[in-house]
């Protein structure tokens, strides 16, 4: 993604990260909570991680689908996280050019894809409860590989070529980012070259990505809310929806930020309200993600019971 020669003919070799300038006397304040934040999430993806890679009862297509998940997760707030804690902790602002984009390309690329792993779970759902009897044969281990490597192909083509194209543009200043992060519409609105080509392309990229996914997990989850209305159980429809209700939570979190941040026109009018919607997407929906599709599950709690006994019984 480098471009040396890009870079050479602009005259701005860092950027600054902005933050949030309004809430400056309270940095200590933030640091600790976004850290306790970080910190919550980063354990709670990798204990899934850990926990489905080590019990065997949880090799299943959709624990695999979540510890993909989760490993995305991760790799996710991370990208944008650490910086932030330096801004509050240090007041180190400053961000070099090439490391800008690189945190942009990063960001983009795991959120891509997670929006796409969102997609397959949804579909992973409902094959397990509309299709019961095909779930085996169709969610094989193959199926199972070439839908995750897929979603990371997506992820990267459609990211890749908007955030590569935008870093051979011209910035001449100034070089200050209104945000805590190099996101794509703030980089953009510095450039003094025409890019609106630019952010066409990536507002139309970002527009299917978010349809495509959305569109899935609309009709997967319909499906699912027939067949859960056709149960003959009323304790079963009740946990039924209270799982998919949890589900829809942290979906209409997580599309209704992205969509406020990028479907929309006119970036730069917007960019203050963009902070606060990011911080949703970038701390919020990471912390309750392991919660809601994973730790709340009777099959995980029986797996680590089972691993705590194990270490107690070697101790």
């Amino acid at each position: 993604m480098e471009n040396p020669g890009a870079w050479n003919n602009t005259a701005v070799q860092e950027f600054i990260l902005e933050g949030f300038p309004t809430a400056q006397h309270l940095e200590k304040v933030l640091f600790l909570l976004h850290l306790l934040a970080y910190l919550a999430s980063v354990m709670g993806n990798s204990l899934i991680i850990t926990i489905t890679w080590a019990d065997r009862r949880l090799h299943t297509p959709m624990y695999f689908f979540l510890s993909t998940f989760s490993f995305c997760e991760c790799s996710f707030i991370t990208t944008v996280i650490p910086k932030l804690l330096t801004i509050f902790l240090l007041g180190k602002h400053t961000i070099s050019f090439a490391g800008c984009f690189t945190q942009a390309f990063a960001f983009l690329f795991s959120g891509a894809t997670i929006f796409f792993l969102l997609a397959v779970l949804s579909l992973d759902r409902y094959l397990a409860i509309c299709k019961p009897l095909h779930y085996p044969t169709i969610m094989n281990p193959k199926m199972c590989v070439l839908l995750v490597t897929a979603c990371f192909f997506l992820g990267f083509v459609l990211m890749v070529v908007p955030v590569v194209k935008l870093s051979q543009l011209c910035f001449c200043g100034p070089n200050v980012i209104p945000h805590f992060f190099c996101d794509f519409g703030p980089l953009a609105n510095l450039s003094c070259s025409e890019n609106r080509s630019i952010q066409t392309l990536f507002f139309n990229l970002v527009f299917f990505l978010l349809f495509t996914s959305f569109l899935m997990t609309v009709i997967a989850y319909s499906n699912i809310v027939i067949t859960i209305v056709h149960l003959p159980s009323a304790k079963e429809r009740q946990k039924a929806f209270s799982t998919c209700s949890s589900h829809l939570v942290v979906l209409s979190l997580m599309y209704g930020s992205c969509v406020f941040i990028y479907v929309k026109p006119k970036q730069r009018s917007r960019l203050d309200s963009n902070r606060e919607a990011a911080l949703v997407n970038t701390v919020m929906t990471p912390l309750l993600n392991p919660v809601i599709y994973t730790l709340r599950n009777k099959q995980v709690h029986r797996a680590l019971r089972d691993a705590l006994s194990r270490v107690k019984l070697q101790k």
